[in-house]
């Protein structure tokens, strides 16, 4: 149907000239109607270009693994205080915040119930690799990624449940448990892999990581590339939902380190909690939105997702570059103070010395 009414369209120009003549690639062509064949081209990069970013993203999550010690990821989910933290963040501030965000901006109950999606999805693997720039704990960033993924199967329906009553029915909403259970093993399997490959080669462990980093800021910056090739017709959406999809993801890294500050954790182990709330799944938000909606409306709001997922990028740049700067300074006045101690200590050495100084300390 969509194909014949653009080929409607064609004709009013077209055929205004000619009305005998037809496109050289048209499928049915009987002098007044011309039919065009559809262009897949859209569908059949999306295609190639989720195969090669599969594998890409199995890779980085396996060189990610090579950075995570055994006991010290037993030792979290022995002791899961940190881990509870983070199930507090993904699962109790990001729901509520995009629903105070919906209700204080007054949007469409369709684009209200997309920003809610966004909200009640786990943690994104992109946090990952953000964690490990900024020396975050590696462990606990992989065993809250593992978790909130696995405990999304139950807390997703829950959330979507409390939350979505006012503006539609959740039983309208269709979650994609395959879709989840796919992205638990592409997490679980390569992050193992690399804890083994750690445990038994820890030299080569690090060489594997250190590209792995590198790949996956690539692959970072990539995704939000392609998302906007793929999906560059439908921009035109409501600027209320560009101001959300701005706030929300500032909203999650700020509440996020707050709340993992105040249960007593320490700075890297907030800086970790911080990017795991912030940073969500949004693959899986714009899956379960293509599966639960009619065209008509995604019109309104399937482009959401690629606006969280860029400013979601964007402010864990800013939150590296400004972890990367201070580590900088930091390391610079550690250092003028070390160098000061020396040469007051040499100073006094002096005097006891009769006045000799040495020459390293000059």
């Amino acid at each position: 149907m969509q194909t014949y009414l653009l080929s409607q369209q064609f004709n009013g120009s077209f055929l205004a000239e000619n009305s005998t003549t037809c496109p050289e690639n048209a499928t049915i062509c009987d002098g007044t109607s011309c039919v065009l064949p559809e262009d897949n081209f859209n569908e059949t990069l999306s295609v190639v270009l989720s195969t090669v970013l599969t594998i890409m993203l199995a890779l980085v999550m396996f060189s990610m693994g090579c950075n995570v010690e055994l006991k010290n990821f037993l030792g979290h989910i022995k002791r899961p205080w940190g881990i509870f933290v983070g199930f507090l963040c993904q699962f109790g501030i990001m729901p509520l915040t995009a629903f105070l965000l919906s209700v204080a901006f007054n949007i469409l109950p369709i684009q209200a119930v997309v920003v809610l999606i966004m909200g009640c999805c786990p943690g994104g693997t992109a946090s990952n690799v953000i964690a490990y720039w900024v020396d975050g704990d590696m462990d606990l960033s992989i065993s809250m990624t593992t978790c909130s993924t696995l405990l999304a199967m139950g807390m997703m329906p829950l959330c979507l449940f409390i939350y979505t009553k006012m503006w539609t029915d959740s039983d309208a909403i269709v979650l994609p448990y395959d879709s989840i259970g796919i992205s638990l093993v592409a997490l679980v399997i390569p992050v193992s892999l690399g804890i083994f490959v750690n445990h038994k080669w820890p030299t080569k462990a690090k060489i594997i990581l250190k590209v792995g980093s590198i790949v996956g800021a690539i692959l970072i910056v990539l995704i939000a590339v392609v998302g906007g090739i793929l999906y560059k017709g439908s921009w035109i959406i409501s600027p209320k939902l560009w101001i959300i999809g701005t706030i929300f993801p500032a909203a999650g890294y700020l509440l996020g380190f707050f709340l993992a500050r105040l249960s007593g954790l320490s700075w890297h182990r907030c800086r970790t909690v911080s990017l795991e709330t912030g940073m969500q799944n949004t693959q899986l938000c714009s899956t379960i939105v293509q599966l639960s909606f009619s065209p008509e409306q995604l019109e309104l709001m399937f482009t959401f997702p690629l606006i969280y997922s860029i400013f979601q990028l964007l402010f864990a740049l800013l939150i590296l570059g400004g972890y990367r700067l201070y580590r900088r300074h930091r390391v610079k006045t550690k250092t003028d103070v070390e160098k000061t101690e020396q040469k007051e200590e040499s100073t006094s050495n002096a005097k006891i010395n009769g006045g000799f100084v040495s020459n390293e300390t000059k």
